[in-house]
């Protein structure tokens, strides 16, 4: 009998899933099999795609939701941040925003949920947006605040912009750099195990990764939609750029192809990820902006993002119809790894 229960006990660890993303094959499953859409869903849930579109007696809105999970520090306005990167994305303004705020029993004090308050009023202001609604309360069985965020948007033009409207000759511009929200989660969540190798100047730099670059992209779709045509735009969360490529892949069902030292990484950020062993391409990365857009314009929206103060460079391409994602690194071409799990996961969970 201990044999075999000590083989179900295995088989229950095998089964379980690791911290992350679901895995894309599961989630698509999932997706599939009970998200079929409905009245009035214009954009549905589906792999690589930032927010629904939803059309309300003819008006199109851009709807979010996203927990934040990695951090607790400054949580509020990261909740707000987060969801409106995902609506601007699709081309939208972000208007709207709604919060579910649990504080953990026996920890919870008025101070804590004020200060989140403050912080979601901050950031919604920074984004253009108004707190309109959400649900609080003191939860059991959580040892520090989660939130979760839920955005609402109109769209700039007449038609949302997707991660599969990408085409085949497009030029791939990324702003500002990778791992930037990484950088300011590690800094914030693991300073005392960083107090000794670095300056306390330096880390009080990677903290602030969270204001400058920032981790808002807002202000970047809005410069690039100006400047465009833009195809399409994703927003690298978890699992990093490289999960936002692949991602942008399977929407658009065409092939990609990125150079990696094109591919902008902040000092800071190249630090702490080479000090813990993690690969930045896999790492958080909201402040970063993906953009596909045809190559004859790609001049005039980087110079159009460098002028409103935004880094951006061209990192490559998207290619012929089909899927997958290869780099060039070191004068050789090979896949690029997918992220699932993101490579935070490492070293906070």
């Amino acid at each position: 009998m201990a044999r075999s229960g000590g083989g179900i006990r295995r088989a229950r660890k095998e089964n379980l899933l690791p911290a992350g993303k679901l895995p894309v094959r599961l989630l698509d499953r999932l997706l599939k099999k009970y998200a079929s859409g409905g009245p009035g869903v214009v954009i549905g849930p589906s792999i690589g795609i930032d927010s629904a579109i939803v059309n309300i007696h003819g008006t199109l809105l851009a709807a979010k939701s996203d927990p934040i999970t990695f951090v607790s520090d400054n949580i509020g306005a990261y909740a707000v941040f987060v969801n409106a990167n995902d609506i601007a994305a699709m081309g939208a303004a972000p208007k709207w925003f709604l919060a579910t705020i649990l504080l953990p029993e026996g920890k919870a004090t008025a101070k804590m949920a004020e200060q989140i308050f403050a912080q979601i009023s901050s950031a919604c202001d920074e984004a253009g947006a108004v707190l309109c609604g959400g649900h609080t309360e003191i939860t059991p069985g959580i040892n520090r605040p989660l939130v979760t965020g839920h955005m609402l948007g109109t769209l700039h033009g007449k038609k949302p912009v997707t991660s599969a409207g990408a085409k085949p000759g497009d030029a791939l511009i990324l702003t500002k750099g990778i791992a930037i929200e990484a950088t300011s989660v590690i800094a914030r969540e693991l300073a005392a195990k960083l107090k000794g190798s670095f300056s306390a100047a330096f880390l009080k730099r990677c903290a602030n990764y969270f204001k400058a670059p920032g981790i808002s992209v807002v202000k970047d779709a809005r410069v690039a939609m100006a400047n465009g045509p833009i195809n399409a735009m994703h927003d690298p969360t978890e699992g990093g750029l490289s999960a936002a490529l692949h991602e942008l892949s399977l929407a658009s069902g065409c092939s990609i192809i990125v150079e990696q030292n094109l591919i902008p990484v902040l000092p800071e950020a190249k630090a702490l990820c080479e000090f813990f062993g993690i690969d930045p391409l896999g790492a958080i990365s909201s402040g970063a902006l993906l953009i596909s857009a045809p190559y004859g314009r790609a001049k005039k929206i980087t110079a159009a993002l460098e002028a409103s103060g935004i880094l951006s460079a061209v990192i490559g391409k998207v290619e012929a119809k089909g899927r997958g994602v290869r780099i060039i690194a070191d004068g050789k071409t090979k896949k690029l790894k997918h992220f699932e799990r993101d490579e935070l996961t490492k070293i906070l969970v």
